[in-house]
């Protein structure tokens, strides 16, 4: 299958052979043209890449409290415009730092903001995969209010126009969040039933959508809620046409290899976990009990980092953890 369409300043062709993404673009920006490396390679070093994606997609409402954890206080910033330019700047200390680019992390997921500015002058998917790292784009917009034990997303009338604007600066996928508090069955599958039909929605523009059902940590209902949500995922995706893959971001769940089956299914390019409040060395212990699924944290990879280091010091603080969060990856 083949299609060419002319959108917006720029060309985009996609096709799709043995399953996999194949898009070529070219880009007009700043009165000059820029090719980004074509999807095979995108997918095929997520498909198999050893490593890992970085998650650093905080949202407005998680901001505060990850600036505080960098060391900030509420008292550096007086306005949402000014919090987001320090956010930027560690994110941009984040992704130029030389150990970000060293093969071990595979990909990041980046919050809107992060995806419209720059990183040494050039914009920051492009940054990113010209250092090997392929970049992911958050586009959920928040949750709704907990019904029948599960957090919906809120909903995205603007999504469309937003995958429009990723696929234009070179982003290879999507990730968005909803939340499941209770092992209650109607309340689950309708939770990945609205997975599947937004993925479907971000696939039409050759977007890889990573979606993620997060079972809380804080849930007492965990490991019967992970088994629900274990059977609902495969009949999701048995129910994919044979020329549609997606990702998925879990959470580690209680019993050790539960997604066994999800991580082999052929409708799956990559199972990747989130850290869910655990620890570094906690996630990274539970993380490596389940083959085949990789990390994509954001607590646990950054908890260590503080702005006001040197950049030696900052560079061999997220050196290891790196390091760690790749062992356990791979193990």
């Amino acid at each position: 299958m083949f299609r060419a369409a002319i959108h917006a300043g720029y060309i985009r062709a996609v096709a799709r052979r043995d399953g996999l993404y194949y898009q070529a673009r070219e880009i007009r920006a700043n009165h000059r043209k820029f090719e980004i490396m074509s999807q095979p390679e995108m997918t095929q070093k997520i498909k198999e890449g050893n490593g890992f994606i970085a998650a650093l997609d905080q949202s407005g409402g998680s901001t505060p409290k990850a600036l505080r954890g960098f060391g900030f206080s509420d008292d550096d910033y007086s306005s949402e415009d000014e919090m987001f330019a320090l956010i930027h700047q560690i994110r941009q200390r984040i992704v130029t730092a030389p150990s970000f680019g060293n093969g071990k992390v595979i990909g990041a997921i980046l919050f809107e903001m992060t995806m419209d500015g720059e990183a040494d002058g050039k914009p920051v998917p492009e940054l990113l995969w010209e250092r090997g790292v392929v970049p992911f784009l958050k586009t959920d917009k928040g949750l709704a209010d907990e019904q029948d034990g599960v957090q919906l997303m809120n909903p995205n009338p603007g999504l469309d126009a937003l995958c429009e604007r990723a696929v234009a600066k070179g982003v290879f996928g999507t990730k968005m969040r909803s939340v499941i508090n209770k092992a209650s069955a109607s309340g689950i599958a309708a939770n990945v039933a609205q997975q599947f039909e937004v993925a479907g929605q971000i696939s039409k523009h050759g977007l890889m959508p990573i979606i993620e059902p997060e079972v809380s940590l804080a849930s007492p209902e965990r490991a019967e809620a992970d088994a629900i949500l274990h059977d609902e995922l495969i009949k999701a995706l048995d129910a994919l046409p044979e020329d549609r893959q997606v990702m998925l971001k879990l959470s580690i769940p209680v019993e050790a290899g539960l997604y066994s089956d999800v991580i082999a299914h052929p409708r799956v390019l990559r199972v990747v976990a989130l850290s869910g409040g655990f620890s570094r060395d906690e996630a990274c212990r539970e993380l490596a009990k389940n083959r085949g699924m990789i990390a994509s944290f954001s607590r646990a990879l950054l908890q260590d980092l503080r702005h006001d280091m040197s950049d030696e010091e900052f560079d061999a603080t997220l050196a290891a953890a790196i390091d760690q969060i790749y062992a356990a990856s791979v193990a």
